[in-house]
């Protein structure tokens, strides 16, 4: 990444050069193979990382915060971690830094923040929150606001603190079915730690990873080998973006969804930023990493087509 958009903000952090403190989360859970093999290679750069993930796969919540009225699980955890009747949150039993929680992404970026990492770690307010990397990216203005891993990291972007989204393109595993480093979740990880680094090793000394208010996105193709030469391409989350259409199945009375064809033009409409940018979905798509940059302001921009917008609703009446 261009060290220009590592600009300094409003917060101060903590020197680097011992290593930074990390929160992880992601939507897939908080036993997926992706979210460990990152927390194992975070923690071997020197970070003190924790995990704080939901209990049971939470894919597509989007921001949605929804936090659990139960005191304790109803259902054991994913993969049987936790059994059923355990507290609603936790730690792994194998590792204090790695907890669960019975909630969706953004709740447990909240909980983390508000419960387990002042109570339980060495700092209460992380330099970086880092979700995924996800099974199956997620690519695109529509996708991105269904992802729960996207949600996980603007929850933590609301909150001040730098956030870095991250998704794969392989299917999922089960950590505990990791028997070497030759796997896809593997190489995501790697992938990934490399895009951490870059954000991490260009920011200015002393000063935030990412501007106040500002995230990033980043998107990783298919993987059937260690990763070599992968491109790492600055993209916008508009161009070749998908959005669903509902599709009958008229035998059954029901409706799933597929991408519409062709695209649709107000997913794909450029309003902010450069936009003589690749897409990220084009860029995936042909095997380079995007990396697009986010902000919490949705706030249209100003220009010719708002002030006339604005100019119509001046004649509003008081009531």
């Amino acid at each position: 990444m261009r060290s220009s958009f590592l600009a300094a903000a409003f917060i101060s952090l903590a020197s680097f050069s011992n290593g930074l403190n990390i929160l992880l989360n992601n939507d897939d859970g908080f036993g997926s193979g992706n979210l460990r093999e990152l927390y194992r290679l975070l923690k071997h750069e020197g970070h003190d990382v924790w995990i704080v993930a939901p209990a049971t796969k939470q894919s597509g919540q989007g921001g949605r915060s929804d936090f659990t009225t139960e005191g304790n699980l109803t259902a054991p955890s994913q993969y049987d971690l936790i059994p059923a009747g355990a507290p609603s949150i936790g730690s792994d039993p194998n590792d204090s830094h790695i907890w669960y929680y019975n909630g969706t992404p953004a709740a447990c970026t909240f909980v983390a923040l508000d419960y387990v990492l002042p109570r339980y770690a060495d700092f209460k307010v992380p330099d970086l929150v880092v979700t995924g990397p996800n099974y199956g990216t997620n690519l695109g203005p529509f996708v991105w606001t269904l992802s729960g891993t996207a949600g996980a990291a603007y929850a933590a972007t609301h909150r001040s603190i730098p956030a870095i989204a991250l998704s794969a393109s392989n299917t999922e595993v089960a950590y505990f079915e990791i028997k070497n480093k030759t796997n896809p979740a593997t190489w995501a990880a790697e992938v990934s730690l490399k895009a951490v680094n870059a954000f991490i090793d260009t920011s200015p000394e002393g000063g935030p990873i990412l501007p106040l208010g500002y995230g990033a996105n980043v998107n990783i193709p298919p993987l059937t080998k260690k990763p070599k030469g992968l491109k790492f391409v600055q993209t916008r989350m508009t161009g070749n973006a998908h959005v669903n259409e509902a599709v009958l199945d008229a035998s059954e009375g029901t409706f799933t969804w597929a991408n519409i064809k062709p695209y649709a033009a107000g997913v794909n409409t450029c309003l902010n930023g450069d936009c003589s940018m690749e897409g990220e979905t084009y860029v995936v798509e042909n095997g380079g990493v995007s990396i697009s940059l986010y902000t919490i302001d949705y706030t249209a921009p100003t220009n010719a087509k708002t002030k006339s917008i604005m100019k119509r609703l001046d004649e509003i009446a008081p009531e």
